[in-house]
Protein backbone atom coordinates (compact mmCIF):
# COMPACT_ATOMS: atom_id res chain seq x y z
CA UNK A 1 0.00 0.00 0.00
CA UNK A 2 1.22 3.27 -1.07
CA UNK A 3 0.66 6.69 0.90
CA UNK A 4 -0.77 9.69 -0.95
CA UNK A 5 2.88 11.49 -1.96
CA UNK A 6 4.32 8.10 -3.12
CA UNK A 7 1.29 6.92 -4.97
CA UNK A 8 1.03 11.41 -7.05
CA UNK A 9 4.80 10.48 -7.31
CA UNK A 10 4.26 6.95 -9.25
CA UNK A 11 1.95 8.50 -11.29
CA UNK A 12 3.99 11.46 -12.61
CA UNK A 13 6.96 9.08 -12.77
CA UNK A 14 5.21 5.71 -14.74
CA UNK A 15 3.04 7.73 -16.57
CA UNK A 16 4.35 8.77 -19.74
CA UNK A 17 3.65 12.52 -20.57
CA UNK A 18 2.16 12.78 -17.11
CA UNK A 19 2.78 17.37 -16.06
CA UNK A 20 0.64 16.83 -12.75
CA UNK A 21 -1.23 14.73 -10.71
CA UNK A 22 -3.49 15.49 -7.43
CA UNK A 23 -5.44 13.42 -4.85
CA UNK A 24 -8.74 15.62 -4.47
CA UNK A 25 -11.62 15.46 -1.98
CA UNK A 26 -14.57 16.72 -4.15
CA UNK A 27 -16.92 17.16 -1.19
CA UNK A 28 -14.58 19.84 -0.16
CA UNK A 29 -12.79 20.90 -3.02
CA UNK A 30 -9.50 20.66 -1.33
CA UNK A 31 -6.74 19.39 -2.55
CA UNK A 32 -4.86 16.16 0.06
CA UNK A 33 -2.07 16.08 -2.29
CA UNK A 34 -0.74 17.22 -5.42
CA UNK A 35 2.84 16.77 -7.30
CA UNK A 36 3.90 18.26 -10.90
CA UNK A 37 2.23 20.94 -13.15
CA UNK A 38 4.19 24.21 -13.24
CA UNK A 39 3.50 27.64 -14.35
CA UNK A 40 0.70 27.43 -16.69
CA UNK A 41 -1.27 24.49 -15.06
CA UNK A 42 -1.65 25.21 -11.01
CA UNK A 43 -2.51 21.81 -10.03
CA UNK A 44 -4.51 23.41 -6.80
CA UNK A 45 -6.68 25.41 -9.13
CA UNK A 46 -7.02 22.51 -11.05
CA UNK A 47 -8.14 20.42 -8.35
CA UNK A 48 -10.55 22.58 -7.06
CA UNK A 49 -12.28 23.43 -10.56
CA UNK A 50 -12.28 19.38 -11.07
CA UNK A 51 -14.63 19.16 -8.14
CA UNK A 52 -17.24 21.37 -10.01
CA UNK A 53 -16.90 18.46 -12.72
CA UNK A 54 -17.46 15.71 -10.80
CA UNK A 55 -20.01 16.88 -8.47
CA UNK A 56 -21.90 17.83 -12.20
CA UNK A 57 -21.65 14.13 -13.42
CA UNK A 58 -22.89 12.88 -10.46
CA UNK A 59 -25.71 14.60 -9.64
CA UNK A 60 -26.22 14.95 -13.63
CA UNK A 61 -26.15 10.35 -12.97
CA UNK A 62 -28.48 10.75 -9.99
CA UNK A 63 -31.44 13.44 -11.93
CA UNK A 64 -31.16 10.38 -14.96
CA UNK A 65 -31.58 7.66 -12.03
CA UNK A 66 -28.74 5.68 -13.36
CA UNK A 67 -27.95 3.61 -11.03
CA UNK A 68 -24.66 3.13 -11.97
CA UNK A 69 -20.40 4.51 -11.11
CA UNK A 70 -18.43 6.53 -12.56
CA UNK A 71 -15.28 5.21 -13.02
CA UNK A 72 -12.88 7.95 -14.91
CA UNK A 73 -13.93 11.19 -16.49
CA UNK A 74 -11.68 12.39 -19.70
CA UNK A 75 -11.33 16.13 -20.70
CA UNK A 76 -9.73 16.32 -24.34
CA UNK A 77 -8.23 19.64 -24.97
CA UNK A 78 -5.89 20.60 -28.06
CA UNK A 79 -2.53 19.65 -26.24
CA UNK A 80 -3.49 18.21 -22.85
CA UNK A 81 -5.48 15.23 -21.58
CA UNK A 82 -6.86 15.72 -18.67
CA UNK A 83 -8.03 12.76 -16.79
CA UNK A 84 -10.17 12.18 -13.55
CA UNK A 85 -10.73 8.56 -11.55
CA UNK A 86 -12.81 8.57 -9.09
CA UNK A 87 -11.74 6.16 -6.23
CA UNK A 88 -13.56 2.97 -4.99
CA UNK A 89 -12.95 1.11 -1.74
CA UNK A 90 -13.48 1.06 1.62
CA UNK A 91 -12.63 5.03 2.93
CA UNK A 92 -12.04 6.15 -0.42
CA UNK A 93 -15.67 7.74 -1.45
CA UNK A 94 -15.70 11.35 -2.19
CA UNK A 95 -11.79 11.14 -3.69
CA UNK A 96 -10.47 11.25 -7.02
CA UNK A 97 -7.35 10.83 -9.20
CA UNK A 98 -6.57 14.11 -11.02
CA UNK A 99 -4.22 13.38 -14.04
CA UNK A 100 -2.53 16.19 -16.25
CA UNK A 101 -1.29 14.50 -19.24
CA UNK A 102 0.62 16.10 -22.23
CA UNK A 103 -1.37 15.07 -25.43
CA UNK A 104 1.78 14.54 -27.78
CA UNK A 105 3.55 11.95 -25.25
CA UNK A 106 1.13 9.82 -23.86
CA UNK A 107 -0.75 7.22 -24.64
CA UNK A 108 -4.57 7.30 -23.05
CA UNK A 109 -5.18 4.06 -22.78
CA UNK A 110 -1.74 2.71 -20.85
CA UNK A 111 -2.38 6.04 -18.75
CA UNK A 112 -5.81 4.51 -17.40
CA UNK A 113 -4.71 1.57 -16.95
CA UNK A 114 -1.35 2.27 -15.09
CA UNK A 115 -3.98 4.59 -12.69
CA UNK A 116 -6.25 1.95 -12.23
CA UNK A 117 -3.26 -0.34 -10.70
CA UNK A 118 -1.99 2.86 -8.75
CA UNK A 119 -5.20 3.31 -7.57
CA UNK A 120 -5.54 -0.49 -5.96
CA UNK A 121 -2.18 0.44 -4.23
CA UNK A 122 -2.89 4.01 -2.73
CA UNK A 123 -3.61 3.60 1.08
CA UNK A 124 -5.33 7.18 2.14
Amino acid sequence: MANTDATLKQATTAIEGALGAALVDYTSGMALGTVGGGKDLDMTVAAAGNTDVVRAKVRALELLGIKDEIEDILITLGGQYHLIRLLKGRGNNGLFLYLALDKSRANLAMARHQLMKIEADLEV
